[in-house]
């Protein structure tokens, strides 16, 4: 397929610092377009250029195979963009902002010039801002007055009045609650859908893997790195992105744990320091030049740390489903089929010629007793390995486990499974498993719970969000992990480190009517639908 816009060779440089150095790239009608590296790689810049809004030192643009001159023609051409910041008219009321420059009306003085239909336009703002789960008391509400997270809505709501051929993102979602991100999200595989090509700059990695055909990775300026996202994952993507080749120190349990935000926000921090220490170093001198080492050294090992206790982690895990798996074998096959054989014998001695009346009056009870021994085993292999995990996937498992755990707590357990799970690694199948575990067991032995709801959805092809809500007391005021840890309460933490190992979003929050909600984001590799004739 031809390409609907190609760069080639950009260069952009603020000054003597070179911020873009000699990109060149493709992006094709319906593609998505992923834009990866860390802060100051020059993702922003490439984005910016790539939609008109900086004008290159060098290099060429091309778009549907015209060599464009600059100031580009944006709205003709059909580019749209989304900033990290939104471009707002702030003295306009919403629904002005949403159709600035591409008012409804009647024209008036030739094709530019126009008379607003101010009524037609409510109803087209009313119904997108619908779309995007947006209310407001009054459209005639200036945009100065409402919130960071409502100004970026409108922008995006600006986008959805156009019918582009090219949309360029500019990270937004920091501005954005997670169900905004959400939904931008879904916006993005809808504008795929409907053949719109799509630039998505965004620090978030679970987001690129989520939505984008292929993520290209920027460091210092450069394109260092292209992958297909179906033939990559997130280890592959971020040893690009901190440009090491070592994949064993490149596990993503940094970004989920509170601990490790904190690690990589001072790594990123001395990174900074480090960055900047190096643009000036040609009149610092050699004393700078040792600063520098020193911080890289600091970096490095730290990074080798954490990586280290996350590799692990990750082995202790395994290895302990492992045993787990031969001990639940163990008593299956061999400790339940010698009481089974035991409790056959004496059904066969169990006759009133065979045996003594006292005996023969005990042995009923006896029997019962192995039975409930049997029972009790077969309920320990469950909960080792669950027996249908391996057979019939996470689905059945799940469904087995939590019909069998209201019946032997009284608690009803609700599970609302995706109709289109499929079947997933071993690994995310038992991880999720365990959280699912973990979960209900703190609702029985701490939430005092009378009812818990668990949802396992999927919200994009490669993500999946489970969340397990009771209506218990809720957490303390002032919750803190490592307190209950403290305290040797490891159900909650246990979940933290499995959805952390698996490059997940953990969170734990009290609902407004009562009750505690754990909410799980995991990614997976793409499960493919096999299409039905």
């Amino acid at each position: 397929m031809e390409s609907l816009l190609e760069a080639v060779n950009l260069s952009k440089s603020f000054g003597t610092l070179s911020v873009v150095r000699q990109v060149s790239l493709q992006i094709r009608p319906g593609e998505v377009l992923g834009l990866a590296g860390q802060s100051g790689s020059g993702k922003s810049t490439l984005a910016m250029l790539l939609a008109g809004f900086q004008i290159p030192d060098e290099g060429d643009l091309y778009f549907a195979g015209r060599r464009l001159q600059w100031p580009l023609p944006v709205q003709s051409l059909g580019i749209e963009v989304i900033h990290q910041t939104p471009s707002l008219a702030e003295n306009l009321d919403i629904t002005s902002n949403i159709f600035l420059g591409n008012e409804i009306g009647w024209p008036l003085w030739g094709r530019w010039l126009k008379v607003p239909n101010r009524q037609r336009m409510e109803r087209e703002a009313a119904r997108i801002l619908a779309q995007l789960d947006m209310q407001f008391a009054s459209l005639r509400e200036a945009v100065v007055n409402l919130s960071s997270e409502q100004r970026q809505m409108i922008a995006i709501a600006r986008v959805m009045t156009r019918t582009p051929r090219l949309i360029v993102i500019d990270d937004p979602t920091p501005l954005l609650s997670y169900p905004r991100q959400q939904k931008l999200l879904s916006l993005i595989q809808m504008w795929q859908r409907q053949g719109m090509a799509v630039v998505f700059s965004s620090g978030n990695l679970d987001h690129l893997l989520a939505v984008t055909d292929r993520v290209v990775v920027l460091r210092h300026g450069g394109l260092v790195a292209e992958y297909r996202t179906d033939e990559t994952d997130r280890a592959e993507i971020l040893a690009a992105v901190v440009g090491t080749t070592d994949r064993q120190q490149l596990t993503p349990i940094i970004w989920a744990l509170d601990s490790y935000y904190r690690v990589r926000e001072q790594a990123e921090k001395l990174r900074h320091h480090q960055e900047l220490l190096e643009r000036d170093l040609a009149t610092q001198g050699v004393v700078d030049r040792q600063l520098v080492d020193q911080l890289a050294e600091q970096i490095n090992a730290l990074d080798s740390a954490n990586a280290a206790l996350q590799d692990a982690q990750r082995r202790l895990l395994t290895e302990l489903e492992q045993e787990r798996k031969y001990l639940a074998r163990e008593i299956h096959d061999q400790v339940i089929q010698d009481l089974l054989s035991v409790n056959y014998q004496l059904e066969e001695i169990e006759s009133p010629a065979g045996v003594t009346p006292v005996l023969n009056k005990e042995l009923p009870a006896i029997r019962e007793s192995i039975r409930g021994l049997v029972d009790d085993l077969r309920q320990i292999c469950g909960n080792l390995r669950p027996p249908t995990i391996d057979s019939l996937g996470l689905g059945a498992a799940l469904q087995s486990y939590a019909h069998d755990w209201s019946r032997r707590t009284g608690i009803p357990a609700v599970l609302d499974l995706d109709d289109d799970l499929g079947r997933l690694p071993e690994t995310i199948e038992l991880s999720i498993f365990r959280i699912v575990q973990e979960g209900l067991g703190n609702a029985r032995k701490h939430a005092q719970a009378n009812t818990v709801n668990i949802h396992l959805k999927r919200t994009s092809p490669r993500t999946l969000m489970l969340s397990i809500a009771d209506d218990g007391q809720g957490l303390v005021e002032g919750f803190d992990l490592a307190a209950l840890t403290a305290e040797g309460h490891y159900g909650l933490l246990g979940i933290s480190e499995r959805v952390a190992l698996l490059g997940g979003r953990v969170q734990f929050q009290n609902q407004t009517q009562g009750g505690l909600l754990i909410q799980a984001e995991i990614p997976h590799p793409r499960v493919v639908q096999l299409d039905e004739d």
